[in-house]
């Protein structure tokens, strides 16, 4: 058995900040990874994906972008080799599957596939997007139909001839909708809850202003609801080189077909919401609050002024329901969010929809940590830009419980 004082499971931007944290503070640790460096950028992300949000804001802890493009929007690729080039001093085993992580008589042990650790502190690090969420309703689809989802899917060649339905209208499902609308197959996009936004605004990036008026670093405890806010839909925004806004709207004009909600499937029938009037307009409030609060920072800084985005105008009602067979619909795309799975965490720190429960990071088993969940500290905690604060305030969380424990491993 092999010993250290720290364990961090996971080698993307969560445990590689995380590791960065450990080394400054002088605790021995490694890094278990399963595959390799950033894996998921490597085999779960399509071909023409970019980053969403612009190459300056690529920082993590002692290390951040430094091209020649700063507003631009790293390609998959790109993002590999940033984070390969981070992880160059860190102590990764990769290529080491987690089987199992238990309490042990000092600290916790490890089981792996390429043998056991002990530790006195592990930080969970596998990440917000483990394991595509598909609802249950996808086992009552024809056998004929193909399902995929944005972590299978790589380009609109790999689908049948056909139309597809794109269930979901985040910022994997729209962009999605737009990619293969644009190859020739008719597209059918459902949409549920969604937060639209223009990519630019007042002369910057929308991410830049919501970066100097705070909202990104706003923290866990100074939201109303912060379950409500771990739960929101991810941003509709695309990161291209022509810094394009895409929402619902742009789709509808280039032919994308627009429904609402899927409520659930029955012998070859997707039965639909008719809700696309209450989402519309309550993603159009949201864009509202949010564009008030940052006009405020926009005129301090002398930005021009700039008309807001005009409500969408109304869509057709939607159809209670789509004939997959009769409308040549062989394809369903899953944009559905994700969920984690902890099978191989057999410490008593799940609740009962199996996340686990942690104040800022920090769970109820003594020197057991998680990293890189959505608000987990802060709204950009899960954002390759924003997971440095917390590890460095994990950090400290783990030297002080090390020094209360002694720092002799296990």
């Amino acid at each position: 058995m092999r010993t250290t004082d720290a364990i961090v499971i996971g080698a993307g931007q969560a445990g590689l900040a995380m590791s960065h944290c450990l080394a400054a503070r002088d605790i021995d640790h490694v890094v278990l990874e399963r595959g390799r460096v950033a894996e998921r950028w490597r085999r779960e992300r399509w071909d023409s994906l970019r980053l969403l949000t612009p190459n300056w804001m690529s920082r993590l802890p002692g290390w951040s972008y430094r091209g020649p493009d700063p507003e631009g929007f790293m390609t998959m690729p790109e993002v590999i080799a940033h984070l390969e080039g981070y992880a160059s001093a860190a102590p990764v085993e990769a290529g080491v599957a987690v089987h199992a992580l238990r309490r042990g008589p000092f600290g916790y042990l490890v089981e792996t596939g390429a043998g056991a650790w002990a530790a006195r502190a592990v930080v969970v690090a596998t990440g917000q997007c483990d394991l595509p969420h598909i609802p249950a309703i996808a086992a009552t689809l024809p056998k004929a139909v193909r399902q995929v989802t944005p972590a299978s899917y790589r380009n609109p060649g790999q689908l049948p001839p056909g139309g597809v339905l794109v269930v979901g209208a985040s910022a994997s499902g729209v962009q999605l909708a737009e990619e293969i609308h644009r190859s020739g197959r008719p597209v059918t996009l459902a949409v549920g809850r969604h937060t639209r936004l223009p990519r630019r605004w007042r002369g910057r990036d929308i991410l830049d202003w919501m970066d100097r008026a705070g909202v990104l670093a706003e923290r866990a405890e100074e939201v109303r609801d912060l379950t409500a806010a771990r739960a929101q839909p991810s941003l509709q925004l695309v990161g291209r080189p022509d810094h394009a806004s895409l929402d619902l709207g742009v789709l509808r004009g280039i032919g994308v077909r627009v429904v609402g909600r899927v409520e659930t499937v029955s012998q070859g029938r997707v039965l639909l919401r008719d809700d696309l009037p209450d989402t519309t307009a309550a993603a159009q409030r949201t864009l509202d609050r949010l564009l008030a609060r940052l006009d405020a920072v926009a005129d301090a800084a002398g930005a021009p002024r700039e008309r807001r985005p005009a409500p969408l105008p109304p869509f057709a009602p939607s159809p209670p329901e789509i004939d997959l067979a009769a409308e040549g619909i062989r394809t369903v795309l899953w944009a559905t969010g994700f969920r984690r799975n902890y099978a191989w965490l057999q410490v008593p720190v799940l609740d009962a929809a199996g996340e686990i429960r942690h104040q800022g990071g920090v769970t109820p088993s003594p020197g057991l940590y998680v990293l890189g969940l959505r608000f987990l500290r802060r709204r950009n905690s899960n954002f390759l830009d924003g997971v440095g604060a917390d590890a460095e305030a994990l950090a400290d969380h783990v030297l002080a419980h090390l020094v209360a424990r002694g720092r002799a491993a296990a």
